[in-house]
């Protein structure tokens, strides 16, 4: 009887395991593909990896913004301001989160990008790190992290205290 009870929980144990991994290989699946929709800048194709609740947050503190907004954005950034953005040493990896507010299936993905601006206006090289919260095959949450002013810096800009 204990062989059978120590079989039967080594069984779960083991198709819990590669449910899991079939989940995270799918989820970092998602992302990559998600990426590559960016790279192309491809709005129709991004928007069908966000989830009609997706909430996303950053760069800043308080930045926030849904769905139908990201998109709008994005499609002003790509007709307006984007000539291309180059994903470089992206790495993605899945995590598990089993407790508290942020429980679920996670992708981070680490990247040094490059974003080429339109008419000249430059190129900035920025390292970004987004965490993409997965529900159903789709993105319902991200945050984002880089150095808005690094960024802003590399294309010119000067920072003043206006107190001084």
């Amino acid at each position: 009887m204990k062989h059978l009870a120590f079989s039967f929980l080594l069984l779960t144990l083991l198709i819990s395991c590669s449910s899991v991994d079939k989940n995270t290989a799918k989820n970092i699946t998602l992302i990559e593909n998600y990426v590559t929709a960016v790279e192309n800048m491809d709005i129709k194709v991004m928007g069908s990896f966000l989830a009609e609740n997706y909430h996303g947050f950053g760069p800043s503190f308080g930045d926030s913004i849904g769905k139908k907004q990201a998109l709008v954005n994005w499609k002003y950034n790509v007709e307006n301001l984007y000539e291309k953005i180059e994903y470089r040493k992206s790495r993605n990896v899945a995590v598990n989160i089993a407790t508290g507010d942020n429980q679920g299936q996670w992708v981070s993905n680490w990247a040094e990008l490059d974003i080429h601006y339109k008419n000249g206006a430059g190129t900035v090289t920025i390292w970004a790190n987004t965490n993409y919260q997965i529900e159903n095959k789709k993105i319902v949450k991200s945050y984002t992290c880089y150095n808005e002013a690094d960024a802003l810096r590399q294309l010119g800009y000067v920072f003043i205290n206006t107190e001084e």
